[in-house]
């Protein structure tokens, strides 16, 4: 994976799901364990790219742009959910024969990760995860705080909302929630507004972001998955993030006290803010395989 656009694009593989059209990227590594990466919410694999080169000395990697995300199929009228982009990472897991995995997840992806690690203690996925590592996301609905944005997209006035929306507002709202010594690169927002508008895709906003009703739907079950898992869970929290920072990695370690967790001084997007960060707390949670 490649931080250029269009050799980000040229490297990207399809596969047809359920009449879709999914965008997955993927490495492999003799003899390497696979490392499952999820993107989060209005980004997409891109995300990864700062980390890719370093973690494929260590891993087989696989990342999917989800359904309504980046360069996969952005249906206008689909009504998405969590659930259904657990199934969709499932079944492409299972296409690539991956029995078992790492996993490294972000934002959004952290709960459909965290509706796998249910289905995992309930006998339902076939391919085994050995490890999760969460970045910067609402992981606890009681201490997720949504942007203004986000609040206005998700109401009945989103539809409006997305069409006034240019490219300095969003522009704007990145900055607010990255670290205020790490502010993206202009050539990042470019990337990440592209991909945004790739097949209209801001249009589906207001739709995707019922997540966040099935992040208090879904808290208990997946927070008891979490508590009761036996295997190696952690946290990587970039602390200035307003979204989920510093009082989500507090919610965390009350949770889960002996969960591994780090703390960075960046804001929501640790890969993209500070990848040599991110690697080396994440060679802390898994030294054995990275030494």
């Amino acid at each position: 994976m490649n931080t250029d656009l269009n050799h980000y694009r040229d490297a990207a593989n399809t596969v047809e799901w359920h009449g879709h059209r999914i965008r997955f990227w993927r490495q492999v590594s003799p003899g390497k364990p696979w490392l499952l990466l999820v993107h989060g919410f209005p980004s997409a694999s891109w995300d990864w790219h700062g980390l890719w080169p370093q973690l494929s000395q260590h891993f087989c990697l696989l990342a999917v742009d989800m359904l309504g995300f980046g360069l996969s199929d952005k249906p206008a009228d689909h009504h998405y959910s969590l659930l259904e982009q657990a199934d969709l990472l499932t079944d492409v897991l299972q296409l690539q024969d991956i029995s078992n995995c790492h996993v490294l997840a972000h934002d959004y992806g952290n709960s459909v990760v965290q509706e796998m690690l249910y289905r995992q203690q309930q006998g339902e996925l076939d391919t085994r995860l050995l490890s999760i590592c969460w970045l910067n996301g609402g992981l606890f609905a009681e201490s997720h705080r949504p942007l203004v944005a986000q609040r206005l997209l998700k109401s009945p006035l989103g539809p409006l909302f997305v069409r006034l929306m240019g490219k300095g507002a969003f522009s704007r709202s990145l900055k607010r929630i990255f670290g205020p010594d790490t502010a993206p690169e202009s050539s990042a927002v470019d990337v990440l507004w592209w991909l945004l508008g790739y097949q209209q895709g801001r249009r589906v906003l207001p739709r995707l972001l019922h997540y966040l009703d099935e992040r208090r739907m879904y808290r208990d079950r997946w927070v008891r998955a979490m508590q009761h898992t036996d295997i190696l869970l952690g946290f990587i929290n970039g602390h200035h993030d307003p979204i989920s920072g510093e009082h989500m990695l507090q919610r965390f370690q009350t949770l889960l006290p002996e969960a591994y967790t780090a703390r960075l001084a960046v804001g929501h997007y640790p890969q993209i803010e500070a990848p040599q960060q991110v690697l080396s707390a994440y060679q802390g949670f898994v030294s054995d395989i990275m030494s």
